[in-house]
């Protein structure tokens, strides 16, 4: 009774933010973990690994894709142990929604990649028209060569173009929404420490 009380009192806008922070805590605990956090740890080792034995002599640079290649991009770099610089690139289709739509450039790299070896690290590739715009953009910038690396990739006959792989990834996974270690629903989660897949989505 006091809970209802004190929700009838809200201002209209505390309650509605009040309703989707009780919706984005529903979303978690109907959640469907595909793999927990000692499953992704494993993963981002053995991404590195192989990582390392191509480009160890290479003198990268290792793009993050803000927001949602931070927590990846973190912990693989810790396994990569030769020579490189990191810095980050901002671009992004979805805003918070689920759905993707127009590409919006928010920051490009600030470290000259001219005649080098080029590592962008991502959350996922599900269909890639982000990563791809971003591959592009290094190309033209004049990257030597372009890797890709991400935690996951979804699999689906949806991808930007027939023969788009990601250089290294980590885990592959149905055809759901999935959020954690970066990926986020709706704004959230990206802290949650596993993969995991929205009920229904």
């Amino acid at each position: 009774m006091r809970t209802f009380a004190r929700f009838s009192k809200m201002h209209p806008l505390e309650r509605a933010m009040s309703a989707d922070l009780e919706h984005i805590r529903q979303v978690m605990h109907e959640a469907d973990c595909l793999y927990n956090e000692a499953e992704v740890e494993v993963a981002i080792a053995e991404v590195g690994k192989r990582i390392c034995v191509d480009l160890h002599d290479k003198n990268p640079v290792v793009f993050c894709v803000m927001n949602g290649g931070l927590i990846f991009a973190g912990k693989l770099l810790t396994h990569l142990q030769f020579p490189l610089e990191v810095s980050y690139i901002h671009a992004t289709r979805y805003r918070n929604q689920t759905s993707g739509g127009e590409l919006f450039w928010k920051a490009k790299p600030e470290v000259s990649f001219i005649d080098r070896d080029v590592l962008i690290v991502d959350d996922i590739l599900d269909e890639g028209h982000t990563l791809s715009a971003i591959i592009e953009f290094c190309k033209h910038a004049g990257a030597r060569a372009v890797h890709t690396a991400v935690l996951i990739d979804k699999d689906h006959d949806r991808k930007a173009s027939p023969d788009l792989k990601a250089s290294y990834f980590g885990l592959s996974c149905v055809d759901r929404y999935i959020f954690g270690y970066g990926m986020d629903y709706k704004g959230y989660w990206r802290n949650a420490n596993g993969i995991f897949a929205v009920k229904g989505l």
